[in-house]
């Protein structure tokens, strides 16, 4: 067994736990390259089927191109996609210029904690990884949020030797996260061997590309001729750059996305 195939078996083992152990799941789907992949492990633990709903928080300031990809992958792979969005606040007229972090919290994490009041999720996949972001490298698998859906990064549950703790108060909303492990060559070395769709942002233009997706007013390009899969790969072996560098949010304020992220941010 290689270390793709172990990645995947340990992802899909994850799933397939969250699917049985919790009431009712579904999973955040941005469109970007992880969550891309997450979809398709989850198609895969069950033989070509999505069977929990697939939420996208759209704050209306998406680059074009994502929403367009989003609704061709939800037809092709016959997603049952649930749409949150923040109306209230885009008609206050929220958005970027108010601050990056106010903006993020009102437009992405207030409505994903409105939908999963609503909706009664019990817990959510997210397809985040400990090598993006040093907050990320702070959390479980098998992640609680309290009642208000906000983390306590400093009180987490052990988890020794594959032993993930799944027995939770029905108050409490759990992150699931089958790819915590997984790292940014991992997911593009993946993404070659199984031939994953994933939006043509990420691919080489004029001399620059998308490395890391989001809001379109937020979301920054960089040097790159990388033109292809293959082409990502050898480039992420030798680059200087880190895989955020184009995010506003990180840049605004050196905690930012703790503060997020304790919040309820995904």
């Amino acid at each position: 067994m290689d270390n793709l195939e172990r990645l995947e078996n340990q992802s899909i083992y994850i799933i397939r736990e969250a699917y049985a152990k919790f009431k009712k799941p579904a999973t955040l789907w941005s469109m970007g390259k992880d969550s891309t992949v997450l979809l398709w492990l989850i198609r895969k633990a069950f033989f070509g089927h999505c069977p929990i709903p697939v939420i996208h928080i759209d704050t209306s300031y998406k680059i074009p191109a994502m929403i367009r990809f989003r609704e061709k992958m939800a037809r092709r792979w016959g997603l049952n996609l649930v749409i949150g969005m923040n109306k209230r606040a885009l008609k206050a007229g929220m958005g970027p210029e108010k601050g990056r972090i106010r903006c993020c919290e009102a437009l992405k994490t207030r409505p994903l904690q409105e939908l999963v009041e609503k909706k009664g999720y019990s817990a959510l996949m997210l397809a985040i990884r400990r090598d993006e972001e040093g907050t990320r490298a702070k959390e479980r698998i098998f992640s609680p949020r309290d009642r208000n859906f906000e983390w306590d990064f400093k009180e987490q549950p052990p988890e020794f030797w594959e032993q993930y703790n799944t027995n939770f108060d029905p108050s409490v909303h759990v992150r699931v996260h089958p790819m915590l492990q997984w790292t940014e060559l991992n997911v593009w070395q993946y993404i070659q061997r199984e031939g994953i769709p994933v939006i043509d942002l990420y691919f080489a233009k004029k001399g620059r590309r998308y490395r890391s997706l989001g809001c379109e007013q937020c979301t920054g390009t960089f040097a790159s001729n990388a033109a292809s899969v293959p082409e990502i790969i050898k480039e992420l072996k030798h680059t200087k750059y880190r895989e955020r560098d184009g995010r506003a949010q990180d840049k605004e304020d050196t905690y930012a996305m703790q503060k997020l992220r304790v919040r309820g941010y995904m």
